[in-house]
């Protein structure tokens, strides 16, 4: 586990994967998707809340019921990707923790505190859709993670009646690498961006 990964391996996660606007008509299985999520669940989370919940929209029909609540800029290549992700948070989280942190009562520290619900529910279902991002990548898909749609829509349409609510979009599949991809934008550098204290 402490070797580090192949120069190859951190482009494909990192130093030359792009977010993709345009998509080859080429699908992404259902076997695909189960083994992404099989992989990212592993990403660590606070007490192993483990609080995403992902809407994976494939079909015809699942597609056009996300469409209305799209923008104008997010809707075309939403509609061409093979499946877009709905990640979101389910904000009754800990109710699972008997299940998934069973060496303590890890539920009582969150049943009527509203501000740690929220708090560790946001962090740590934000971590876990970056985990299924970099587990899209590392199993060859590409992605395009985008905001830019109706929250509160979606999460009328796709998850009402429950605590969930929706955070951010991946769009995944195959990337067409020569269709609205645009240049690298720049990254802060170490000294913009961090200290060593």
């Amino acid at each position: 586990m402490s070797a580090p990964l192949s120069d190859a391996s951190l482009d494909q996660l990192f130093l030359t994967a792009r977010t993709f606007n345009a998509w080859q008509p080429k699908e992404v299985s259902d076997e695909q998707i189960r083994r992404l999520y099989e992989l990212a669940k592993f990403g660590p989370t606070a007490a192993n809340s483990s609080p995403m919940r992902i809407v994976f929209v494939k079909s015809q029909d699942a597609k056009q019921r996300l469409k209305p609540y799209l923008s104008e800029s997010n809707a075309e290549k939403t509609m061409q990707a093979p499946v877009t992700a709905i990640v979101a948070i389910d904000y009754a989280f800990y109710e699972h923790l008997p299940k998934l942190f069973p060496h303590a009562d890890a539920r009582s520290w969150f049943v009527g505190n509203e501000a740690l619900v929220q708090a560790s529910g946001t962090r740590n279902g934000s971590l876990q859709g970056a985990y299924l991002l970099m587990a899209a990548r590392a199993l060859g898909l590409d992605c395009g993670p985008m905001s830019g749609f109706d929250q509160a829509g979606v999460d009328a349409e796709f998850f009402a009646g429950t605590q969930i609510k929706s955070n951010f979009l991946i769009n995944i599949g195959y990337g067409d690498p020569d269709t609205n991809l645009f240049d690298r934008l720049p990254r802060l550098s170490f000294d913009e961006a961090a200290q060593i204290a």
